[in-house]
């Protein structure tokens, strides 16, 4: 693919590190609690199916081309520990990007998850990517919380699994 590799993005307390499959021992406790599943769906990942999953998404995009795979580990500058993912699939030939986020659970409520959030979408936007969209579960407040404060709103459009459509038009005020 000839899209630019994954950039690392740093904020005042987090680095975004570009993942790797050697993320996935790591990843597999931070993302082993069954309540971070409760609104997302599925069960927690063995590290062989993370590293499998990381394997794939280190490819960069989809073999025709049509979509763009950015994924990072969420870390604490402080601790350089692994706290969650973010990740954006950029289509439409880099004008259009869904992105989601996860934080473990020992780690939520502190604001982490809207920082680096937000971090990727002024990453996006700095791209040149005009609409930024996340599907986000109805009953999920934190989620919405973190959407809001990385600049979405929620349309009336909802997914084939029941979600909100959150949506950031860049320049749209």
């Amino acid at each position: 693919m000839s899209s630019p590799s994954t950039a690392r993005l740093t904020t005042s307390r987090l680095d975004l590190v570009p993942l790797t499959p050697g993320d996935a021992d790591e990843m597999a406790t931070v993302l082993g609690d069954e309540q971070l599943y409760s609104f997302i769906g599925g069960v927690p990942p063995t590290v062989e199916q993370l590293r499998e999953r990381y394997r794939r998404l280190v490819v960069g995009g989809s073999a025709d081309g049509r979509q763009e795979w950015r994924n990072w580990i969420v870390r604490l500058s402080s601790s350089g520990e692994a706290i969650g993912t973010v990740q954006a699939t950029i289509i439409d030939a880099g004008r259009r990007a869904d992105v989601a986020w996860v934080i473990s659970l020992a780690r939520q409520g502190r604001g982490f998850a809207s920082e680096a959030a937000a971090a990727l979408v002024r990453w996006l936007e700095a791209r040149g990517v005009q609409a930024i969209t996340a599907h986000i579960h109805p009953g999920h407040g934190a989620s919405a919380t973190v959407a809001t404060r990385a600049g979405l709103v929620p349309t009336d459009e909802i997914d084939a699994d029941g979600e909100r459509i959150w949506q950031r038009i860049v320049g749209a005020s």
